[in-house]
């Protein structure tokens, strides 16, 4: 009752305003708008029925509001401190931002971090280091049954489609790639002019909507892969079986983001809403998905082919290497993808709490393969919050042959981490299809950023491994990458970690108990003709 009657008091208090404004000076004129204005909105909150806080507490309620729209930008750039923020805390994009531009990424006076916490972990030193790599490696993709293998580098452009990036932004990356020859995965969006004009090599990504070589049904076309994989930039083909951030799920593309560009992108009719299925057509078995990648390298005239997962078990992922050593075939390269990677949007319970995060999903894929005797015949691509030279180390470490980066490769061509990926309305025209924020986003400038970045990222690795007393990657050991367990001890990740030698899970009968436990007994129950936990 007592709001109802401020209410009507406000309201009063207005129509008296507004009446000596008319007879008054053009003070009363100043005073009497914003009371009136005040009055309207607060009749407004205490007869609408959507929000609670409003009814109780009119005018005032709309603080609450205005803080929790404000609440990231004053975390980020008032509370956080330089190590703590999320997905990338500052220091990591400074560092990003730092290499782009070309200036020094140093700091003075010493670490931030607690090196004692439970967790932390360390690289470890050599006391004859070695002198510093001039001509980075790269890294052959392509098995015995590639004819057209790709020299990839150890870091390169992650998958990123055309409609969740701009046209700017995937020119810039593109030209990026181009400049300093580097490969560019297209994501699962389909391919572009965007991703084609500049001429940088890349990867091109085939997820469960098969957008860019589409029947009208929604299935795989053969005809359309083939005419579009024989495009020259087009280096390696993927197959996305998930994705870290959201494994298991679809996605669906609204109708009214369906223009006519992206809808001939996609081969999708414009104007209506696309569903990406959570599971692909072409295959349902382990024994299916071997096959369906080896008649893909057949379409692309023998380019490299492989495919991207989340890891989840590791019994299924052991039944794929059986249908490759039955079938005799095997992928070229094998990305694998972590849980902590990123997205333009996903149901926050997945992102948080489905799959493996990178390192165990790395450990996981590259000791099947040796176990599986597998190794040597296929490359493993790591993708996960890579964007630093020690970031790149610990990937190779772990298992990877080389790594790439999305949300990095974003910071390089201007993103803040403002989390508005989804809304189309990034503020430095990213992560957006609105072509008046997009045009914010210089093409030859961002190009430039992106292959400092991915330069000087590449030669911080390979100062970091000369430290090391390392020449090569494949001179990286689980030995060098210690992990802190608690506050008084120390393991390495040969003690933390299980790590087969080669062609152990192929070992008859009793044999195969030399394996781990755990190891063996997935091997046995891995089936190459279904995927069961």
């Amino acid at each position: 009752m007592l709001k109802i009657l401020l209410v009507v008091l406000l309201v009063l208090l207005a129509a008296c305003a507004s009446a000596a404004a008319v007879l008054a000076t053009p003070w009363f004129v100043a005073l009497a708008v914003p009371l009136v204005l005040l009055a309207l909105v607060a009749a407004h909150d205490l007869v609408q029925r959507r929000h609670s806080i409003l009814r109780n507490y009119p005018l005032l309620g709309h603080l609450r509001f205005a803080l929790e729209a404000l609440r990231p930008e004053i975390q980020q750039y008032f509370i956080e401190r330089n190590f703590d923020g999320r997905p990338f805390d500052r220091d990591t994009r400074s560092i990003v931002y730092e290499r782009a531009k070309g200036t020094d990424a140093e700091e003075p006076f010493g670490t931030e971090l607690d090196l004692y916490r439970p967790g932390s972990e360390y690289l470890t030193p050599s006391m004859a280091p070695r002198a510093v790599r001039t001509d980075p490696p790269r890294v052959r993709i392509g098995g015995p049954d590639c004819t057209r293998p790709y020299d990839m580098a150890l870091l390169n452009v992650s998958a990123m489609s055309f409609g969740s990036l701009s046209a700017n932004a995937v020119l810039a990356l593109n030209a990026g790639a181009q400049l300093g020859r580097f490969a560019h995965d297209t994501g699962e969006g389909g391919l572009s002019e965007y991703h084609l004009r500049p001429g940088g090599d890349l990867v091109w990504e085939i997820g469960t909507g098969y957008f860019g070589c589409r029947t009208d049904e929604g299935g795989f076309d053969e005809r359309q892969f083939a005419q579009k994989a024989a495009h020259e930039q087009v280096k390696c083909v993927s197959l996305k079986v998930s994705q870290g951030a959201k494994p298991g799920i679809g996605g669906v593309l609204p109708g009214a983001k369906v223009n006519a560009e992206i809808a001939k992108v996609r081969g999708v009719p414009q104007g209506k809403t696309v569903v990406s299925p959570p599971f692909h057509r072409v295959y349902a078995t382990p024994r299916e998905l071997v096959r369906f990648l080896a008649r893909m390298r057949e379409l692309s005239d023998g380019k490299p082919v492989g495919f991207k997962l989340c890891v989840g078990s590791r019994r299924e992922f052991l039944a794929v290497c059986k249908a490759m050593l039955e079938e005799g075939t095997t992928p070229d390269f094998i990305i694998v993808d972590g849980a902590e990677g990123g997205t333009g949007a996903a149901p926050l319970e997945f992102a948080d709490h489905v799959g493996l995060p990178l390192g165990e999903g790395l450990m996981t894929v590259h000791n099947a393969l040796v176990g599986a005797g597998l190794r040597e015949r296929i490359r493993i691509g790591a993708s996960g919050k890579v964007a630093t030279g020690s970031d790149l180390v610990k990937r190779l470490l772990q298992g990877a042959d080389y790594t790439n980066a999305a949300r990095a490769m974003m910071f390089a061509v201007g993103c803040i981490q403002a989390q508005r990926c989804h809304t189309n309305t990034c503020p430095v025209g990213v992560a957006t299809q609105d072509e008046r924020r997009a045009r914010a986003l210089d093409v030859g400038d961002k190009a430039q950023r992106v292959r400092r970045f991915q330069e000087a990222t590449v030669k911080s690795a390979l100062q970091i491994m000369a430290a090391m007393g390392v020449d090569e990657p494949s001179g990286l050991r689980p030995h060098q990458l210690v992990q802190r367990v608690d506050p008084h001890t120390v393991r390495s990740y040969a003690e933390l970690h299980e790590w087969l030698t080669p062609g152990q899970l192929l070992a008859p009968g009793q044999l195969l108990a030399s394996a781990p436990e755990g190891w063996a007994s997935d091997w046995r129950a891995a089936d190459p003709d279904r995927f069961t936990h």
